[in-house]
């Protein structure tokens, strides 16, 4: 389980989410794999390490989107997006509408590609609020 801070608005959006606010995310993250038998193995036992699973989520995802305001690079929020570069905010502009749902697709991404070749990604929960949240399951992206 990971946890970070980050804003966003939604472009074209019909609702209050069109305003610029924030969200405290919580990531849960699970992997499937046989566990490690070779008893000479000092991960003997390990599906994998949950200290290797926690740099890639680390580096890719929480040190990326922690206190970030992320905005769609290919909608009018680029201006206000550059002028708060420009004042020295973290500002990510991805290629998507940033959603819980989207965002999630591309968090899926990001760690399937750095996990090792014998362990797969079987789901993501990420939870924007106490009550709203969206999930991923690799069964239903094959």
């Amino acid at each position: 389980m990971f946890s970070f801070e980050a804003g966003h608005a939604l472009h074209g959006y019909d609702g209050k989410c069109k305003n610029l606010h924030g969200h405290s995310y919580h990531l849960e993250v699970t992997v499937i794999g046989t566990p490690i038998a070779d008893t000479n193995n000092v991960k003997h036992g390990m599906v994998i390490d949950f200290g290797d699973l926690k740099k890639i989520v680390k580096e890719d995802i929480v040190d990326v989107f922690d206190h970030s305001m992320v905005f769609n690079k290919n909608t009018p929020h680029v201006d206000m997006a550059n002028d708060l570069k420009g004042l020295g905010h973290h500002v990510l502009l991805v290629d998507y509408q940033p959603t819980t749902e989207m965002m999630i697709i591309d968090f899926a991404e990001k760690i399937k590609r750095r996990l090792p070749d014998t362990i797969q990604l079987h789901s993501l929960k990420l939870q924007e609020t106490a009550t709203s949240y969206a999930q991923w399951y690799a069964s239903d992206n094959e």
